[in-house]
């Protein structure tokens, strides 16, 4: 019965130091989730606030997610006013001291380009890819600084992703070489393109809902204006965000007197695991190849026949 207690005893002591409980951090995002859970590997456990397809600027938390925020050994969030329905939560961590980075604090900030966000700074700058190795910078060197994770794994994977980031900005820079400048014009839900019009040189047109938030709604004056503004660009394709209801898109379309395709883009949300837009780098490939497909000219297939026709 001795050696039974005494074995007992130990095996509950073994499982009890067999379970060291990992670091945690908490991301808002689910886009930015994804990179700190590449950058983090197994070393913690990365706790995304956002669901697939949510909009980060309306989405809300439970009570037992406030208090994950509360007792993180490191925050991510976005910033720059995206997360309006974590407001509140956000203030209260910074107060508490919870170790937080700010992506938005680490990277060259645009303004809306539209009169109506009323000057205020673009949150979406995740549409560059260049802009998220600064990203990827801020969140290495605090993962760093969380006691009990390995800084080696961290440099090394963060040295990887940055490696993929690398190409994705040397393939979308390809593929956009292909739309003639005149083309490259951007009619969206709501104001998401400007760092990437900034970096691939793109135009914004206009877009559906004014300013920059997906909270505010459109008047029958601004659709109008904005239907005048796609016919004097000549404007063939729109795009619908995946994460918002495509109705005042097709809407658009039909106004505008032109035939106009609406095609669907993942810009503020990832999508469910399995998909096209399951990860950052995934995301941006399909938006890249789907603008591609909107606004590039097509080859004409009756000179496709005649070259096949001439061999």
């Amino acid at each position: 019965m001795l050696t039974a207690a005494l074995l007992g005893t130990a095996l509950n002591a073994c499982a009890g130091a067999a379970a060291p409980e990992r670091p945690q951090i908490v991301v808002t995002t689910n886009i930015l989730g994804d990179v700190v859970g590449r950058l983090a590997g197994d070393a913690a456990e990365v706790t995304v606030l956002m669901r697939p397809n949510a909009d980060p600027h309306s989405f809300e938390i439970s009570a037992r997610e406030a208090a994950r925020m509360d007792s993180a050994d490191l925050l991510v969030i976005n910033g720059l006013g995206l997360e309006e329905g974590l407001h509140r939560h956000i203030e209260r961590t910074a107060a508490a001291g919870v170790p937080t980075v700010v992506a938005g604090d680490e990277i060259d900030v645009l303004p809306y380009r539209s009169e109506d966000a009323g000057g205020a700074d673009d949150p979406h700058f995740w549409t560059d890819p260049a802009r998220m190795d600064a990203v990827v910078d801020a969140v290495e060197s605090a993962l760093i600084e969380v006691d009990g994770i390995d800084a080696a794994g961290i440099r090394a994977r963060s040295d990887a992703y940055r490696a993929e980031l690398g190409a994705l900005d040397a393939d979308m820079t390809e593929a956009f070489a292909r739309i003639p400048a005149e083309r490259r014009a951007l009619v969206t839900n709501h104001h998401v393109f400007g760092y990437l019009a900034q970096r691939f040189g793109f135009r914004i047109v206009g877009a559906v809902i004014p300013g920059g938030s997906t909270l505010a709604a459109p008047s029958a004056a601004d659709l109008r204006s904005l239907t005048e503004a796609i016919d004097r660009a000549g404007v063939r394709t729109i795009f619908a965000e995946s994460s918002q209801p495509d109705r005042l898109m097709q809407v658009l379309a039909s106004e505008a007197g032109v035939d106009v395709d609406v095609v669907e883009l993942y810009t503020e949300s990832l999508d469910e695991p399995g998909t096209d837009a399951d990860t950052y780098v995934s995301m941006m490939r399909t938006n890249t190849q789907r603008i591609v497909d909107g606004l590039a000219p097509q080859p004409d297939p009756s000179e496709e026949s005649d070259t096949k026709g001439s061999r």
